[in-house]
């Protein structure tokens, strides 16, 4: 059983192409480049206002992911009464789906059916999917694992503005004289974005970073102060700062009487337990931080006028996430600190497409083009544009609520799109049971085995990035086109294709869509139809037609304009909900050519495109905000403790999140050697403190628990997790780690606003496991694991590592070593070695001089040099050095082993950076690079190499 190695895609022809990454929300724009074998070269467009020719580590891997190892790459259906999938044509797996979702609608009503989408679809395919469930099926059960990242920046927006709007740009963190940074490990999770803003401090030192996390993380090394609040006490915080403002007189009166409403209520909320004073010492006892360490946070706040507070996970996934969100817009009403530049709210966006998905009404509780499933006139709008038979009225199951319908017989079948909830979701087991419940599962997605795929009735294979055509929406509201560059691989169609396919053959009209242009102008004429702003123009150029609806007559919305004096008429506009500031009427005449050539550009827009147009850079300007009256509102928040507190036996709190190198569930990042050696395995980041209380060790493995499941992960110290806490992150899954999925711990209690589940506060147990043995393998095949207890699987590029463990001892180490490297081959000879007393095995296959396989085990905790044996497979013949040292399991120099990656741009080893720190007497980042190239392309470990700066040196021996 060969490893695969990368498949080239074979060339069509295109030499290069500009589109975008499909990692994070900041949206970098890439160039793909092919040479005539087919090999590809990814590398940052110049010319993308995101990132202008920088991405990260993952975004520069992209090219290492794009083979077709483990590609669905046919559609499959599972035979009756059976684990096995058999391959299928189209026409009978898309009637399959088709007779299914339609048979159970006509026996128990649209609601008995779902879709569940992702952040990772194009608008394109988002659009026709909400189309299709909304608009036809006629139930508003369509979610989205968006609803697991945004869903309470997404409501806290509609609150605070009317409507889910980020009125800033990235130009803002260059214009800002302080930038906030809540809940955002923004060096990690978007890197690019992180980099400007050192870029920036570098050339106006003056301008000060703030982060408030629990954790001290990556992007702490590079802020001027770390306020290190209890787990979800940010609605605490930011009270207290709304509080100190009113206080200090820092309250822009004027901007709050002539443009905000609530105030006085808010104020009040926020001082609700301080008799109306402020008082620094109740706030800090709250957060659990010094008195003057906040105190400096709410004076260099409000003695700074360019603020931008900036937030992600660490605010939204929470039971309280929307308050959250609310308490830090509350700040920057009270002060008017919002729409101008430099200055505002800024919520990160944690998915390439989520605002696209947003802008479509891809959530449970949406409708399409900003407009509400609560208004009877939105609804008829809608329906009436789209021409459809029927609508849905009420909003439909958030995921959380989704799942647990499945599994309580109310939804009978589920459409999962390019999502794998059984890992990311929380109370993964329960959507396991919910699952296999289910009457008919359907998944459409580019990789065939997943968590998920098991419990499938019907797989479709759906193009991956580099094959999908399309638009996505970053952070900033920036329209990018992602475009194809490689061919469709077996018989694989882009998921918009599948979607209409499927409403065909249900009976409806209106999904005769021949390209993805098609379905972006009809959304684009959507987010202008009844949506009567001052700045809309007429236009009478209409698309052809095949029935009488707006949607396929190509008629154009907004065309009955206010004039811009007309103050009464825009404020009756506004109040039956059509003035939304979401329109793309500018981009309603581009026409097929003007869509191929599109460039980034920010809605909304307005004026007729014209080739780089750059669109809207920043909203609310004018103050104007989309509540009825105009005015924004502020929202009363108070602090609430978290519905599961830890307790005895679950003493612990549980946080999770990203680490550098990896993207979700790693179907993409799982496959690039360049990304796999930074973080290796599942851990567990703990104050020593706390695992000398829960008896576990550093390097050794541990099981945590919490009413809802458990899992194992390696112990590990950073120094940087507050007493009490543990971090663990989100990326194994069972395909690549035998227990690794944390998303089984983490409960499903959900934020009442938003429906967002807390991923961020969940009680847990932290208990040693300790093996009778441990140990790894590194093979250029997939090794036998049967009896390994624990296993994680680490992809290099001629072969594959697993790290191991195992409860049963060894009997025969010999039969098991090759047992476990498949060595059927009686007259292959082990090189091996055994210290039967210590537990001490090591076996190594190498055949004519070029090693196949090893394996190392030890009763303890295995510290063999891994880096320096995986560099062997690279060798087609070892040197007699290499051959000497192999059972010693480290080189015989002291230079060739170069440890765990840290700069994975260069593949630069945390060994040869600490050597290099101590015997040149290195002292800034700078010389690191300038002799190792390390963090010298995109930057993203430049706040480790600051740290590893700072250990080495302090563990440097003194001189006499």
């Amino acid at each position: 059983m060969n490893l695969p190695t990368v498949t080239p895609i074979a060339p069509t022809g295109i030499a290069s192409v500009q589109t975008t990454c499909p990692y994070c929300g900041v949206g970098c724009g890439v160039r793909a480049s092919r040479s005539a074998d087919g090999r590809v070269e990814v590398s940052g467009d110049d010319a993308h206002p995101a990132n202008f020719g920088r991405l990260c580590v993952k975004g520069s891997a992209l090219a290492e992911t794009i083979g077709l190892e483990g590609r669905l790459l046919r559609p499959k259906m599972r035979a009756a009464r059976s684990d096995d999938f058999r391959t299928s044509s189209w026409d009978d797996a898309l009637d399959t789906v088709a007779h299914g979702f339609r048979r159970i609608v006509e026996q128990h009503g649209p609601d008995a059916v779902a879709f569940y989408v992702s952040g990772q679809l194009l608008t394109e395919d988002y659009y026709v999917a909400n189309k299709l469930m909304k608009g036809y099926i006629g139930s508003a059960n369509i979610d989205t694992n968006s609803r697991l990242c945004m869903s309470s920046a997404v409501a806290g927006h509609k609150r605070a503005f009317g409507e889910d709007l980020v009125p800033g740009c990235y130009e803002d963190l260059e214009l800002a004289d302080l930038i906030v940074l809540v809940g955002s490990n923004t060096a990690w999770c978007h890197p690019v974005l992180f980099q400007r803003i050192l870029r920036i401090k570098a050339a106006r030192p003056e301008m000060k970073v703030v982060v408030v996390d629990p954790r001290f993380t990556a992007t702490c090394e590079m802020a001027d102060m770390h306020l290190p609040i209890a787990p979800g006490a940010d609605v605490a915080l930011f009270n207290g700062l709304l509080a100190y403002l009113a206080h200090s007189g820092i309250v822009d009166a004027s901007y709050v009487e002539g443009h905000t409403a609530g105030y006085a209520q808010a104020l009040e909320a926020a001082r609700s337990e301080t008799h109306g004073a402020f008082d620094l010492d109740h706030y800090a006892s709250l957060c659990r931080i010094e008195p003057h360490d906040l105190l400096a946070f709410y004076r260099l706040f409000a003695r700074t006028e360019r603020v931008i507070t900036a937030y992600s996970m660490g605010v939204n996934q929470s039971s309280a996430g929307t308050d959250k969100v609310n308490s830090i817009i509350n700040c920057h009403l009270a002060t008017g600190r919002i729409g101008q530049p430099g200055m505002g709210p800024f919520s990160l966006t944690g998915q390439p497409n989520a605002m696209g998905g947003r802008e479509v009404g891809g959530l449970a509780n949406m409708l399409a083009a900003h407009m509400e499933l609560d208004n009877a006139q939105h609804r008829e709008w809608v329906q009436t544009f789209w021409g459809s038979p029927t609508i849905a009225t009420r909003p439909g199951l958030k995921a959380v609520d989704l799942f647990n319908a499945i599994e309580a017989g109310t939804v009978k079948a589920v459409w999962i799109m390019c999502t794998n909830p059984v890992v990311s979701m929380p109370d993964g087991d329960q959507v396991k049971r919910a699952l296999s419940r289910c009457e008919l599962v359907v998944s459409s997605d580019c990789m065939e085995h997943t968590d998920t795929h098991a419990f499938a009735h019907v797989l479709l294979p759906a193009l991956g990035w580099g094959e999908k055509d399309g638009t996505v929406t970053n952070s900033e509201r920036r329209i990018s086109r992602q475009r194809a560059f490689l061919d469709a691989p077996g018989v694989a169609q882009a998921d918009w294709q599948i979607i209409c396919n499927v409403a065909r053959r249900m009976g409806f009209e209106g999904f005769e869509y021949a390209t993805p242009y098609d379905i972006f102008d009809e959304h684009a004429r959507l987010s202008a139809w009844h949506n009567e702003t001052h700045d809309d123009k007429r236009n009478d150029t209409h698309s052809e037609t095949h029935n009488d609806t707006p949607s396929a007559r190509g008629d154009r919305a907004g065309t009955d304009t206010l004039d811009e004096s007309d103050d009464r008429a825009r404020h009756d506009a506004v109040a039956r909900g059509a003035r939304r500031v979401f329109n793309l009427s500018g981009l309603t005449t581009l026409g097929r050519d003007g869509y191929d050539a599109l460039t980034p550009i920010q809605w909304p827009v307005h004026a007729r495109y014209r080739a780089g147009d750059r669109g809207t850079a920043r909203l609310l300007e004018d103050s104007r905000y989309s509540h009825p009256d105009g005015n924004a509102r502020f929202v009363a928040t108070v602090p609430r403790s978290p519905v599961n507190a830890p307790d005895d036996t679950y003493p612990l709190t549980l946080n999770t999140g990203r680490v550098r190198d990896q993207w979700h569930t790693m179907s993409r990042t799982g496959k690039a050697p360049t990304l796999a050696n930074h973080v290796p395995e599942p851990f567990v980041d703990i104050d020593a403190a706390d695992a000398s209380r829960c008896g576990v060790r550093e390097g050794e493995l541990a099981r945590l628990s919490t009413r809802w499941g458990s899992m194992l992960a390696r112990v590990q110290f950073s120094g940087g997790v507050r007493r009490g806490s543990v971090f663990v992150p989100i990326h194994w899954n069972d395909q690549v780690a035998s227990s690794g999925r944390v998303g089984a711990l983490v409960n499903p209690v959900v934020c009442p606003v938003s429906g967002e589940p807390e991923f961020k506060h969940t009680p847990v147990r932290v208990e040693p496991f300790r093996p009778a043995w441990h140990g790894f393998s590194i093979s250029r095949f997939e090794p036998a694991l049967e009896g390994s207890a624990y296993w994680t699987r680490i992809q290099g590029s001629q072969f594959v590592r697993y790290e191991l463990a195992g409860n049963a001892p060894i009997a025969e180490y010999g039969v098991w070593a090759r047992e476990l490297l498949r060595i059927d081959d009686p007259h292959v000879e082990l090189i091996e070695y055994l210290d039967s007393h210590e537990g001490v095995y090591r076996a190594v296959d190498v055949r004519d001089g070029r090693i196949e396989s090893c394996v190392f085990v030890s009763a303890r905790p295995e510290a063999s040099a891994r880096t320096w044996l995986a560099s062997l497979f690279a060798k087609d013949v070892l040197d007699d050095d290499d051959r000497a040292a192999l059972l010693l399991g480290e080189p015989l120099s002291a230079r060739g082993d170069t440890g765990p990656t840290v700069c994975a741009c260069f593949g630069v080893g945390r060994a040869v950076i600490c050597e290099a720190i101590r015997e040149q007497g290195l002292t800034s980042v700078a010389q690191i690079t300038a002799g190792l190239k390390a963090g010298g392309n995109c930057g993203s470990c430049v706040p480790e190499l600051k740290k590893l700066l700072t250990e080495t040196v302090s563990m440097a021996p003194a001189l006499p």
